[in-house]
């Protein structure tokens, strides 16, 4: 199954620290946060990726054409130089570079990408901003059993905000967290048909007008996930990703074997870390 990855935004709020490198190429220990999306998709068997690439797509290109094997993988130096691998990271990954535009949005880079899928009916897609240990499996089975255009991760948002209910006077009745309330939110991991192309019109953003026709139409669905999850918007964020990374057991290498993976869609088996701690 081809994953399209969205991987051309100017990622703003944590382009202060990261200056023209793309949001997706910030590392997290000795990798880019796409590399783990990537090493998250293959380690369940989806290894043939499109980048839709635009802000820092040299950036991008570069870092696969010029991939160093040895950084995360054991090898063996002979002859002062000759390096055997001992393990590898991408020898089977197939990856297509696609230019979607600078100013692009996420929906015209999903159009742009649409050549690329070729008679596959379902995709994967991502945001590649995020990681998680969500059972990727289990969502795609979801997605088959309800037959919707997409299916999207719907996590718990990893913020501190309250809301409150007040009276007509603005006597405040209420103060709750927003984890007390239920809210959930997009956690950017995508199953998705290609009936959503249905939906989908020139110079739209995915989330705005198309997904609103998809509610509308009940064709869109979320897997509910309790797990691990956490994004990387703020250099916050980023420090809170090494910090875990450094502590050798990050939830989202399911690839090392540490996460297990809750097999319902309900109930995860990760805690949430809250990010804004």
């Amino acid at each position: 199954m081809k994953v399209v990855l969205f991987c051309g935004g100017e990622g703003m709020r944590i382009r202060d620290h990261s200056g023209s490198i793309p949001k997706p190429m910030v590392h997290i220990g000795y990798r880019p946060i796409l590399w783990h999306v990537m090493k998250y998709y293959a380690h369940y068997g989806h290894k043939d990726f499109i980048l839709c690439l635009g802000h820092g797509a040299d950036h991008i290109k570069d870092y696969f054409v010029n991939y160093d094997e040895t950084v995360s993988n054991d090898f063996v130096m002979t002859n002062g130089g000759e390096v055997d691998l001992l393990t590898s990271d991408i020898h089977d990954w197939r990856i297509t570079f696609v230019d979607t535009g600078h100013k692009a949005s996420v929906g015209e880079r999903l159009m742009a990408a649409r050549p690329f899928l070729g008679d596959d009916e379902v995709f994967l897609a991502n945001y590649t901003d995020g990681v998680s240990d969500a059972p990727l499996d289990d969502m795609i089975r979801f997605r088959e059993e309800t037959d919707k255009a997409v299916v999207f991760v719907g996590v718990g948002p990893n913020y501190t905000s309250h809301v409150i209910q007040t009276a007509d006077d603005g006597t405040v009745t209420a103060i709750k967290h927003v984890t007390e309330i239920g809210m959930r939110i997009n956690g950017g991991f995508f199953v998705m048909s290609t009936r959503i192309f249905d939906y989908l019109k020139e110079s739209e953003d995915l989330l705005n007008e198309p997904f609103q026709r998809m509610v509308a139409a009940g064709d869109v669905s979320a897997f509910v996930y309790d797990g691990f999850w956490a994004c990387m918007d703020t250099f916050k964020e980023k420090r809170m990703l090494d910090d875990i990374y450094k502590m050798g057991s990050a939830p989202w290498e399911v690839w090392n074997g540490e996460a297990d993976a809750a097999g319902d869609g309900v109930i995860g088996t990760k805690p949430r870390v809250d990010a804004s701690s």
